[in-house]
């Protein structure tokens, strides 16, 4: 269980904008904002990461960004390309998506090689980068999700995490139990699609989320204060 039970913090958000049609501008507001509100990091597209890197630098804020994004059907030579490239442009932390068609065909073995040669590239660059792995959890069953979620804790992620917002559903209070009851302790849980509201976002940290992927952060940061009668 999260030691933020019950509270919104800036550093439980991911500020994420995934829109494909989103450009330059879009994105110099969307780290702006990041930094008014001290999130933890904004999530772009992999093309974005220079011009995140050039806005939040010198900012606690980091930069994080999406690989194999959305459906994981990118070869392991793809994802890692990707990865190498976000890493040494400055992306700090790497969403990746898990080979979901392995996962359904029981291939834990290719889908954890390609989450290890991620994982290996996030360390190579730094003790301070970070690995997160999406499941895509509305695509899976129950025990495929405790099945995915140990395979990409064993194979280096820090994080795993519910979904990528592209999916037929999203972050969902039962699948953040799940998944915190399915890996180690020291293994952080992300959750992701669809959070927009104050009461879901504290019921997802709540059930064991350490951090929220949500493009509405300000706004749920905004209705957290005016909860707490904060101006």
């Amino acid at each position: 269980m999260t030691e933020h039970q019950g509270i919104l913090t800036p550093e439980h958000i991911d500020y994420t904008l995934l829109k494909p049609e989103a450009g330059q501008r879009q994105i110099e507001e969307h780290c702006t904002r990041a930094i008014d509100y001290g999130f933890a990091a904004v999530c772009i597209f992999p093309q974005w990461v220079p011009l995140a890197k050039a806005i939040l630098d010198g900012t606690p804020v980091k930069v994080c960004t999406v690989i194999g994004f959305p459906f994981g059907a990118n070869t392991r030579m793809v994802k890692s390309a990707e990865a190498a490239e976000a890493l040494e442009q400055g992306a700090a932390e790497i969403d990746m998506v898990i080979n979901l068609g392995a996962i359904k065909s029981g291939d834990h073995r290719r889908a954890s090689q390609e989450i290890e040669t991620v994982a290996g590239l996030v360390r190579w660059a730094g003790e301070d980068k970070v690995l997160k792995v999406i499941l895509e959890t509305c695509l899976l069953d129950d025990s495929e999700k405790r099945d995915a979620a140990r395979l990409a804790e064993a194979a280096g992620a820090h994080f795993v995490k519910t979904s990528t917002g592209f999916g037929p559903g999203g972050a969902t209070v039962e699948d953040v139990r799940l998944l915190r009851e399915a890996v180690f302790p020291q293994t952080r849980i992300k959750a992701s699609g669809g959070i927009r509201g104050l009461d879901t976002a504290l019921a997802l940290i709540a059930a064991g989320a350490d951090r929220l992927g949500t493009s509405a952060g300000v706004e749920l940061m905004q209705s957290w204060r005016s909860s707490r009668g904060i101006l």
